[in-house]
């Protein structure tokens, strides 16, 4: 999956290394080119002066044709240690004077390196340019090179004039100095600038290629790579994937748009998910409403009819009520079968939520006075006004109402109603929903509830056992449900049921106890992630913690009746499940709950068996 992005910036960073090395590479060349020629200017301007300065200085002895003095002269100077060899020929090419005794008297060859400027084509040149004037050349391979300055030797008016010189006027040229020196020094201050500048650019090179690679890694190849990864977990059915730290570069706005496309997907697939679901409901209570009304309506009708003409069969009676009775109930259960299953998304307004409570209590009214309850209902004017769908609430607590009513029975009670306006944190509040692991498949468990809410469902691997634990899905409760006994630091091991996936993260410990941390996705809301010490109740859901405090309306219903067993309350919001016997469905407070997730909001009970019940209702406000 990091193929594409290491492809992409290995590519961008092979290209910028071929120029970096071009550029390097160029630029060394003009500079060892430019402090070669540097060195050869000096080096002949050095050689040019010195063969000014001995032609100057043997000049008066020449004229007085004092030989031993210009020998004197030519030897101290070839005593330099980069003079090779000076030498003064006349202009037959006969070396009359030489700082190797050996070849005074002998003939110049005029090809040679030193003459060949001057007899180009046999025709002696009468100037010479600076340039002209010097050659260099190496004697043989092995040897180093030599720098010849060649000097001309003018016939002044000194010469011709002079009593021991028999030259004629109308000559111009006399003779030469040849002055032959050795280039060493210069080749090796040449070769060491030339390691220098080697080993410069090869270090230039280096480090441009290092810092260039970390930098397309970090700014194009990882950023590449993760929407990359990102795609690909799209793509297998992950849809609360989300890119960590994008940036403010193009690559971070386009990681950004990812991640709210993934989130605008995530929570469409989630509403998908829910529509189908209470589709399919719907259908199925339709379906039981046509197969089943419609016979039992018939029953109905029929032994009412049979009740009606057997007044005088006591016996046959009492068994034709229990009839209507039974038959009554299970239309009832249809009914509310057909609620529960057609739960449709509210139609949310700004409502007031005093009038909503008003219209309730109106309701229900008659039936309180009946069974002599006292209502107490505070009411708030100061409460702003919240988005619901007002008929749904008030069916909320038309229901909440009526099962207080029932708890308290006919003996008398009261019941209180009392809203008001809470800053809540998520912890204790917000819900799990939707939850995936890294391969996205489902851990909701529907079957095992907490409290009426679907749990998560993990697989555990604990000091040799294996089991499951199913998590509260309310951020920050533990009311979690354990099928294996857990070991703190026994190799513990949390995964997905249906594939086995890790969900530990790795190089992550409890900042509570040490422990392992498990790790999951909640569709559209990040990541979760907590404690695997059962003794230890931390737990993060950034995305939750990000969000911050919110602003609810809470309403609190109370009632003096029976109360509700320790046993029951984590039931009692599960579907046809009942405490009223014979008297209930168990669909009320299922349609209840239903109605108040929804709303994106939670319901609560709090009871004692004997002193009462308060349900709590919290509904978000909207900014």
């Amino acid at each position: 999956m990091n193929l594409g992005g290491a492809k992409i910036g290995s590519k961008l960073i092979t290209a910028v290394g071929i120029i970096t090395v071009v550029i390097i590479g160029v630029y060394s060349y003009l500079s060892i080119s430019a402090q070669s020629d540097a060195l050869f200017s000096q080096a002949e301007i050095h050689a040019n002066k010195l063969s000014d300065a001995i032609k100057n200085s043997t000049h008066t002895s020449m004229l007085e044709n004092k030989k031993e003095e210009v020998h004197a002269i030519i030897n101290t100077v070839a005593h330099e240690p980069s003079i090779v060899e000076i030498r003064i020929f006349n202009k037959e090419g006969v070396v009359t004077f030489s700082s190797r005794e050996n070849v005074i008297g002998t003939m110049v060859d005029k090809r040679a390196e030193s003459c060949y400027a001057c007899h180009t084509e046999n025709q002696p040149l009468q100037k010479l340019s600076m340039n002209q004037r010097t050659r260099i050349y190496r004697p043989s391979p092995d040897s180093p090179r030599i720098l010849a300055v060649i000097n001309p030797i003018y016939n002044a008016p000194s010469c011709y004039q002079a009593n021991c010189h028999a030259h004629t006027r109308d000559k111009t040229v006399l003779g030469v100095l040849d002055i032959k020196m050795d280039l060493k020094d210069v080749d090796r201050q040449i070769e060491e600038s030339k390691f220098r500048l080697i080993v410069f650019a090869v270090i230039a090179i280096l480090a441009l290629s290092l810092s260039i690679a970390y930098f397309v890694r970090k700014w194009i190849g990882k950023p590449v790579s993760e929407l990359v990864k990102a795609t690909n977990q799209v793509s297998a059915g992950n849809l609360n994937y989300t890119i960590d730290d994008p940036g403010d570069d193009e690559l971070g706005i386009l990681a950004k748009s990812f991640n709210k496309m993934t989130k605008n997907m995530a929570e469409a697939k989630l509403q998908l998910f829910q529509s189908d679901k209470m589709a399919s409901l719907g259908r199925l209570a339709a379906g039981v409403a046509h197969e089943i009304n419609n016979p039992l309506t018939g029953v109905l009708t029929y032994s009412s009819f049979l009740l009606k003409r057997t007044k005088d069969n006591p016996e046959l009676q009492e068994n034709l009520e229990v009839i209507v009775r039974e038959t009554i109930r299970s239309r009832e259960i249809v009914k509310g079968l057909l609620d529960f299953s057609r739960q449709s998304v509210p139609k949310k307004h700004n409502a007031d939520i005093n009038k909503i409570l008003k219209s309730g209590i109106e309701v229900v009214a008659s039936q309180l006075l009946l069974k002599k309850i006292e209502l107490d209902a505070h009411f708030d004017p100061s409460l702003p006004e919240v988005k619901v769908d007002a008929n749904q609430i008030q069916q909320v607590i038309i229901n909440l109402l009526v099962n207080a009513a029932d708890a308290i029975g006919d003996n008398g009670g009261k019941i209180s109603v009392v809203p008001s306006l809470l800053s809540l944190s998520p912890h204790g509040l917000a819900q799990i929903k939707a939850a995936v692991c890294p391969k996205g498949h489902d851990l909701m468990d529907s079957e095992l509830r907490i409290y009426g809410l679907p749990t998560i469902k993990l697989k555990v691997a604990s000091n040799g056992n294996v089991g499951i634990i199913n998590l509260d899905p309310v951020y920050g409760k533990h009311r979690h449900e354990y099928g294996i006994e857990i070991e703190k630091g026994k190799g513990l091991q949390v995964s997905c049921p249906q594939c086995n996936t890790s969900l530990i993260e790795e190089n992550v410990n409890c900042p509570k106890c040490g422990s392992a941390v498990c790790c999951f996705e909640v569709l559209a809301h990040g990541t979760f992630e907590s404690c695997t010490n059962p003794e230890c109740t931390w737990q993060r859901w950034q995305a939750m913690d990000d969000a911050g405090h919110k602003d609810y309306i809470e309403i609190k219903i109370a009632d003096t009746g029976q109360g509700i067993a320790k046993e029951d309350l984590s039931r009692i919001f599960e579907p046809f499940f009942t405490t009223k016997g014979q008297q209930g469905n168990g669909l009320g407070l299922a349609v209840t709950w239903g109605i108040i997730d929804n709303h994106d909001g939670t319901i609560n009970v709090e009871s004692e068996v004997g002193k009462g019940t308060t349900f709590i209702v919290q509904l978000p406000l909207q900014k």
